[in-house]
């Protein structure tokens, strides 16, 4: 008999096609998010779940009596309780590597749109409000041989670091948990203190995973360190940024603009004042939105389903669960 499977967003053909030669499979086909109580309904009795975007929790986990492994179709696994699912014994996969370039060259877009104000600009001309005479008031900044500093130099950041030093002569500084020896020989990035960094930096990028420890790791103070004319990104997650002070450096004119893919509140309420604001680029969280990436994404998490389910540890398994055996 095979393994039952259910799968909670939707997945392009050939993924569901590849699952179902291994194991049985049902799924929700919808582009609404599945409702909880259909969810639950569902994984009562399945081996495995594939979703993303969705809380891995005691109410979750105590409904799936037969649940062997969870698979994020994501590299962000914060919708894990890391302690329940090792108390139920239940494996947990993402989906990193596949995703890099993508999401970076992402990021590097919101840095020279935000530097040289590509969606204002667009906005102004599209507006009718392009007239003749000095072109001043429409003056961006540069992004060549400017200091990018990253904070959070894992895949992603290293192919950030990649392309600001081989595209745009950047100088590169980097935060990190651990240095990186082989990106600082190679593109002569440096590693630097989280102060250093925010003060030296032209272009502030944060790419850390949301963790207790990241959690609003950017806030007033560290706003406050940074240059008047300086641009905040964030390609991480939006809890890893107090925004309320982010907003606040922005009104005060702390920094010069922002970069943002993602938000404390996702979709974004209507009433945030950073909708409003001109030298703000707001993105709805598509860092990995490209048909193949999305693909390749969810093809990686199947086959991290389908491992798990048949008796194997899937090569996925995000670091705070290697030690769970099904």
């Amino acid at each position: 008999m095979k393994p039952k499977v259910y799968i909670a967003k939707p997945v392009p053909e050939p993924v569901i096609t590849y699952i179902s030669e291994h194991c049985d499979v049902r799924l929700w086909n919808s582009t609404e998010p599945i409702p909880q109580d259909v969810l639950y309904e569902e994984i009562a009795s399945v081996d495995g779940v594939l979703l993303s975007h969705i809380d891995i929790n005691e109410s979750f986990l105590s409904t799936a009596s037969n649940l062997k492994i969870v698979c994020n179709a994501s590299v962000g696994y914060d919708n894990f309780d890391i302690e329940a699912m090792k108390k139920y014994n239940v494996l947990g996969t993402h989906t990193p590597g596949v995703l890099d370039d993508t999401v970076a060259d992402l990021v590097f877009g919101l840095i020279l749109t935000s530097a040289r104000r590509l969606a204002e600009l667009d906005r102004l001309v599209k507006d009718g409000n392009w007239e003749k005479g000095s072109d001043t008031p429409l003056f961006g900044r540069d992004v060549h041989h400017q200091t990018l500093g990253i904070i959070g130099l894992g895949r992603i950041g290293e192919k950030l670091v990649k392309r600001a030093k081989c595209g745009f002569d950047m100088n590169v500084l980097y935060y990190n948990r651990s240095r990186k020896p082989v990106v600082e020989e190679t593109y002569d990035a440096k590693y630097t203190a989280l102060d250093e960094l925010l003060s030296q930096s032209d272009f502030v990028v944060l790419m850390t995973p949301l963790n207790p420890e990241t959690e609003k790791m950017i806030g007033k103070r560290e706003f406050h360190l940074m240059k008047p004319t300086a641009f905040f990104i964030n390609g991480s997650r939006g809890g890893t940024v107090d925004e309320q002070a982010l907003i606040d450096a922005l009104q005060d004119g702390e920094i010069a603009g922002a970069g943002l893919d993602v938000f404390q509140q996702e979709p974004v309420d209507s009433n945030n004042p950073l909708l409003r604001m001109p030298n703000v680029v707001t993105l709805p969280h598509i860092g990995s939105a490209t048909a193949q990436t999305r693909l390749d994404m969810a093809m990686l998490a199947a086959q991290n389903l389908v491992k798990g389910v048949t008796g194997e540890i899937p090569p996925n398994v995000v670091p705070e669960l290697k030690q769970q055996r099904n």
